[in-house]
C-alpha cells in the first residue's frame, strides 16, 4: 500500500513526437506534484526556503519508466517509502494511471537539508525531526522498502 499525495492530468505541452509524455515531464510531475507536497508537510518546502532560508536539494535520483501515458490521462502520485537521518531525506514516489490502475513510473530520491544562506548541508531542527518521525510512525505500515537504491546512504 502507498500514501496518496496528488493527481495530475497529462497536458499537450508534455507530449513528445511519439505521442506520449516526454521523459523530462515525469521528473517535473514527481517534483512539483509529489515531492513538493511532501516537503510542505514536513515544513521544508517553498515557505521554509523563503522564511527560514532552509530547504532541501536533491542530490541523487533513480527513475523507472514502466508504462507510457498519453494526452488527458490522469496519474496519481503516491509515496511508497520515506525515511531520514540527521541531514538526509530518502523517499520513493510512484505514478499510477488513475483510470487503469497500472504503474507508470517510480522515482527514488535522496535529498539533503541545506542552509540556503551558507549553501551548506545542515542538520534538521528538532521540530522537523519530530514531524518526520511522527509521519513515519503513523504511515510506516504503508511503506514498501524493497528495491531501494539509496537506503544504505542514510547514516542512522
Amino acid at each position: 500500500m502507498s500514501i496518496y499525495l496528488n493527481t495530475q492530468k497529462i497536458i499537450k505541452d508534455w507530449l513528445d513526437y511519439n505521442g506520449h509524455m516526454n521523459v523530462a515531464y515525469y521528473v517535473l510531475i514527481f517534483d512539483i506534484y509529489g515531492a513538493e507536497k511532501l516537503m510542505t508537510q514536513f515544513k521544508m518546502g517553498e515557505h521554509s526556503a523563503k522564511t527560514t532560508d532552509k530547504s532541501t536539494m536533491v542530490v541523487e535520483s533513480h527513475i523507472t519508466y514502466n508504462k507510457e501515458v498519453k494526452l488527458d490521462d490522469e496519474v496519481n502520485l503516491n509515496l511508497v517509502y520515506f525515511d531520514h537521518d540527521k541531514k538526509r531525506l530518502l523517499y520513493k514516489l510512484e505514478m499510477i494511471h488513475k483510470q487503469k490502475g497500472y504503474l507508470v513510473s517510480t522515482m527514488e530520491i535522496l535529498s539533503l537539508y541545506v542552509d540556503l544562506k551558507e549553501r551548506k548541508v545542515s542538520e534538521f531542527e528538532g521540530e522537523k525531526i519530530q514531524i518526520m518521525d511522527d509521519y513515519i510512525k503513523k504511515n510506516s505500515s504503508n511503506f514498501k522498502n524493497e528495491n531501494l537504491i539509496f537506503k544504505q546512504k542514510l547514516k542512522k
